[in-house]
């Protein structure tokens, strides 16, 4: 069908990427573009794709924001699969450009229903995409700059001040300054950073930086 919306898949898991495909393939007025395992697997061809069925947690270690952005730039909408299995990456998926998160375990009718309404451009509402931005830490973290989270971070994570300015591409002084002005923010909120470790925290609190991994 000529007119069918053109469907994408980016999933690691092979079946899970078969049944999803099985589901694309039975619907109508939506028709099977490709597979592919990672994102630069996709984008590294012709756009043949309207919309991107992408998975959250992708084992090549990107991230949704890195991957939504790539996809969208190639010419493609997004609407991203979870299993729900990590709450910093879901909440980061909200913060991009996708059209929705939707569950891996969603019945059939519901996932053919957002896929198809993703393909209008419509923006795709679901209990996890509303639990994101209702529990989001940004909507309630300290107010800090864009360059001030890079650094927070950077730091953070146990890079010293000479390091991160090399990876910003800035002076160690501007990182110092970066650092107290963080502080004073931390401090004015009653939530002290004095130490690297609670800096660390206050990042992790603010959703500026993924909690540890349990394996």
């Amino acid at each position: 069908m000529t007119d069918a919306a053109r469907i994408a898949i980016v999933d690691d898991h092979e079946l899970m990427a078969l049944a999803v495909q099985g589901v694309v393939a039975a619907a109508e007025g939506l028709t099977f573009a490709r597979h592919a395992p990672t994102v630069d697997g996709i984008v590294r061809h012709i756009l043949d794709a309207d919309l991107v069925l992408l998975d959250l947690s992708l084992r090549d270690g990107t991230e949704p924001g890195r991957n939504v952005a790539a996809l969208r730039d190639w010419g493609a909408e997004v609407l991203v699969l979870t299993s729900a299995e990590n709450p910093y990456l879901v909440r980061e998926a909200s913060r991009t450009e996708a059209l929705g998160i939707v569950r891996k375990s969603a019945p059939q009718d519901v996932l053919v229903a957002a896929i198809t309404a993703a393909t209008r451009g419509e923006h795709v509402p679901s209990t996890e995409w509303a639990s994101a931005l209702d529990t989001d830490p940004l909507l309630r973290a300290a107010p800090l700059t864009a360059r001030e989270r890079e650094v927070l971070a950077l730091y953070a994570s146990g890079l010293g001040a000479k390091e991160v300015g090399a990876t910003l591409f800035v002076s160690e002084n501007t990182v110092n300054d970066h650092l107290r002005r963080i502080r004073s923010v931390y401090h004015q909120l009653g939530r002290p950073a004095a130490t690297k470790v609670e800096l660390y925290q206050r990042g992790i609190e603010d959703g500026y930086m993924p909690a540890p991994r349990r394996d």
